[in-house]
């Protein structure tokens, strides 16, 4: 099968969402892995995730000679053919302080090998702190003040300091190590091609520690308060691992099906974020600019209309159980170190939430259908209520953290090819070639 150019970044980090996920309990933990026997996916053929049955050899093989009968290799062959050609020439810079004081720079996290990944779901059986019992306990809340939700608002951004205690952190820094050490297939794109150390969108679709933090922490409370909303939905999400080379100015049009103005976008941080590089930079006041197309990522702050902005930066370190909210207009950046090796952990929570009266807006012909592509069946339009998009404020709702649990919130192939399809056929290569200039980048 042949990719257009197009196609290709957007196969990339689509496959860092939710699993294909099979239809019943005894084979939703399938695991990618060599044995004597050549250990086989379970899923089978014709259930909604119909994963290729062979072993690792054997996909590497089939990767040369899949067929349009084959839909299932689309995501595995174009990140394997788009590895290299994602990278750019590194510019070179001075060396980070330890090198120069002699020290060995060693990445602490290594790429896992094809054979670790895993499929479908997967429950690290954490304890919740604070003798949370998962699904029954109401959410937890943390009330901040009216300066910091008008910080927001004018600013674009606003550090929210020590949201989350020891507890919450630890409980976070384990479902994350767990995801580390069971890699998901659906991380597998972004960290082959080294955009993180480990990358993967969705993970509350995948890892139900994730869901549960979701379901019983303060974050939905916070982010309620600062969206004036009595009703928060998480519309996509990410856990990120060490940003290697880190990322240009840009904004965030990867949100879901939704509005800029519908969504409020967060990070919670695990580290504490390094001295030399790591912090997030923000142009102040920048989500009410009019000049930065919306379909655009990168962003080149030397632009007519941007002046006054790029001469007020935000610089944010945070530190572990702190939580970041932007509006998704705000241009930012991050940069990672020079050499993009990281030696100590950068490890983070975030995504984008929906408030109360959201719509679902299909996406399809843009970039932003890259965080919509579960098969939920809504139209456009219809109000965005859908176990896809759970709701977390002011309490998680039952019936779609069981609908979760057994499998039916996830991805189908059909619907996959059918929106990337749309936006194979209808996004310009102008407002494309900025996605590309952000994944290759070295942070400036």
């Amino acid at each position: 099968m042949k990719f257009l150019p197009t196609t290709l970044p957007i196969v990339l980090l689509a496959s860092n969402a939710a699993a294909f996920t099979p239809p019943n309990a005894s084979q939703r933990t399938t695991k990618l892995g060599l044995s004597s026997t050549a250990e086989a996916l379970e899923a089978p053929r014709g259930s909604r995730f119909s994963p290729v049955t062979k072993s690792p050899q054997e996909v590497f093989t089939d990767l040369q000679s899949h067929s349009e009968e084959e839909p299932h290799y689309l995501l595995i062959d174009a990140a394997v053919d788009g590895m290299e050609r994602l990278k750019t020439p590194r510019v070179e810079k001075a060396p980070p302080a330890d090198a120069i004081a002699g020290v060995k720079r060693e990445k602490v996290l290594k790429e896992p090998a094809l054979w670790e990944y895993n499929f479908g779901l997967q429950d690290p059986k954490l304890i919740m702190p604070h003798d949370i019992t998962p699904r029954v306990t109401t959410p937890e809340t943390y009330a901040i003040t009216e300066e910091q939700i008008a910080t927001l608002e004018r600013d674009g951004v606003v550090h929210i300091k020590g949201v989350f205690d020891e507890e919450w952190v630890e409980y976070l820094r384990s479902a994350t190590g767990h995801q580390v050490s069971n890699p998901h297939f659906w991380a597998f794109a972004g960290t082959a091609s080294r955009l993180y150390d480990y990358i993967q969108r969705n993970i509350w679709q995948t890892n139900k520690a994730f869901a549960d933090f979701y379901y019983h922490s303060a974050m939905g409370h916070v982010l309620a308060q600062c969206g004036r909303t009595d009703e928060i939905r998480v519309s996509t999400d990410l856990l990120m691992v060490n940003p290697n080379k880190g990322f240009k100015w840009h904004q965030d049009n990867q949100n879901g099906p939704i509005t800029w103005d519908e969504g409020i976008r967060f990070w919670i941080t695990m580290d504490e974020t390094p001295a030399a590089y790591g912090a997030p930079v923000y142009l102040k006041g920048s989500h009410r600019n009019t000049v930065v197309d919306e379909q655009a990522v990168f962003v080149d702050i030397e632009s007519k209309g941007l002046e006054d902005y790029k001469e007020e930066l935000l610089e944010f370190r945070t530190m572990p159980g702190d939580m970041l909210i932007w509006h998704p207009r705000t241009v930012h950046k991050v940069d990672g170190p020079s050499d993009g090796i990281w030696t100590s952990y950068r490890r983070v929570l975030g995504g984008t939430v929906a408030k109360a009266g959201s719509k679902y807006h299909d996406k399809r012909g843009s970039g932003g259908v890259l965080s919509d592509l579960g098969r939920h069946g809504m139209e456009d339009g219809e109000k965005l209520s859908s176990s896809f998009f759970p709701q977390v404020y002011p309490n998680f709702v039952k019936s779609e953290a069981v609908s979760r649990d057994i499998g039916d919130v996830g991805r189908d192939v059909r619907d996959i090819v059918s929106k990337l399809g749309g936006l194979a056929g209808k996004a310009s290569g102008d407002k494309f070639s900025s996605f590309f200039k952000v994944l290759g980048s070295q942070s400036r």
